[in-house]
């Protein structure tokens, strides 16, 4: 099969569900468009971002906080915090999840922040010895989601403290023109993905570890009514300008590189999934760039041929942490990728009632990507996992 690539951003043909019109331009550059329709960084754009400000003080009236904002200590959430108190004179209550794998960077990150901006901080930290049970089920099922118990757990954190103070909104840091989604069939997450992983790899037990579960989620959202924004979908956010805003205002580090902030996100991204499941999540990363015009179609195809940065020091970590041998760990690297459908999920209910959470995200409760994705995007469309697979291509 000869490789086709998209006459617009870097994409080719190895992607996932992607297809090309006829001038050559791929589905994922007409999403991004749409989503660049749906929401302008214009005058419009302002006007929306600025009423959404306004509710949210509303809702915040006679309450310690205005809103909940997950911190990392990388660049998009930094500049949330910033933004929020700075120019739209908000009052955030900061909420990190600790997973125990911070990098000391992020940790100081956070710390000169929110001591600037005078912001108050909530951290849940999970218990380091069941965090590795669960790490090490994911593992040992041969699946890429190994981050996601954390992306869950931060979700969880981020609307549990929301209700427990009354607030009713999150604001996310997340860009599409900076960051891009990444294709449909590369990850899943639910909370009972990872309870059929764990209960199968592991002993299944879960307590310190916050949980996304879909009643108490759904109750987060229509009865407590807490809703997530994402503010920088409506401004014209540039990563490196933002970077160097950072360092200058508040002696914030840049850590390398997208994630690297938390060591078992540096570890997925730069180790594991390109080397077992040859998923590389710069494609997603520089292809929005291009499209946004904030990198060259020259320069990101020159980037990506570029070896990814790894120290193996983390490596070293990872199996020493999770109890894997060096046999053990060869076992895992070699043995034959694994996909969600192989497991327990949320997505056929997120099918059935498709409708009802197409009224959730036009309301705002969650997110365009979630509703495609989790949503339209059929189970049985997934069946065989999408590796980005040089070997079935003629380049």
């Amino acid at each position: 099969m000869k490789n086709q690539q998209c006459t617009r951003c870097i994409y080719d043909k190895r992607i996932p569900h992607i297809s090309f019109n006829v001038d050559g331009v791929c589905n994922y550059c007409e999403q991004y468009d749409q989503l660049d329709t749906t929401y302008p960084t214009d005058e419009i754009g302002e006007q929306k971002l600025l009423e959404m400000v306004d509710q949210i003080k509303k809702d915040g009236k006679n309450k310690k906080y205005d809103l909940i904002i997950g911190v990392s200590g990388g660049c998009d959430s930094s500049y949330m915090v910033h933004l929020a108190v700075k120019k739209h004179s908000l009052r955030p209550l900061a909420v990190h999840f600790d997973n125990t794998y911070n990098t000391k960077i992020a940790v100081e990150n956070i710390q000169r922040v929110l001591a600037k901006l005078n912001v108050d901080l909530y951290t849940h930290v999970v218990d380091n010895k069941e965090f590795s049970r669960i790490s090490r089920s994911f593992f040992l099922a041969s699946v890429p989601e190994i981050d996601t118990p954390t992306d869950l757990a931060l979700a969880a954190t981020l609307y549990s403290v929301a209700a427990k103070y009354g607030i009713k909104h999150i604001w996310e840091g997340h860009s599409f023109r900076t960051e891009g989604i990444s294709p449909p069939g590369w990850f899943y997450m639910d909370a009972q993905y990872v309870q059929s992983v764990h209960s199968q790899y592991g002993d299944g037990k879960i307590q310190t570890l916050p949980q996304l579960k879909l009643l108490k989620w759904l109750k987060w959202m229509l009865w407590n009514g807490i809703k997530k924004h994402r503010p920088l979908y409506y401004m014209n956010y540039n990563k490196e300008e933002t970077k160097a805003f950072l360092q200058k205002e508040y002696a914030w580090q840049w850590y390398g590189g997208h994630h690297m902030e938390n060591r078992t996100s540096y570890f997925t991204n730069n180790y594991y999934l390109p080397k077992k499941f040859k998923i590389d999540l710069r494609w997603c990363e520089y292809s929005a760039l291009v499209r946004s015009k904030q990198m060259s179609r020259d320069q990101a195809l020159d980037l990506i041929g570029q070896p990814k940065q790894f120290d193996e020091s983390i490596l070293a970590e990872i199996k020493k942490r999770n109890q894997f041998s060096d046999m053990d760990w060869d076992r895992i690297m070699n043995s034959e990728p694994m996909h969600y459908t192989s497991h327990k999920t949320y997505k056929p209910t997120f099918e059935k009632y498709r409708f009802f959470f197409e009224i959730l995200y036009k309301l705002g409760y969650v997110t365009f990507s979630f509703y495609q994705k989790f949503c339209v995007l059929k189970e049985k469309e997934q069946k065989s996992f999408p590796l980005f697979d040089e070997e079935n291509l003629d380049s």
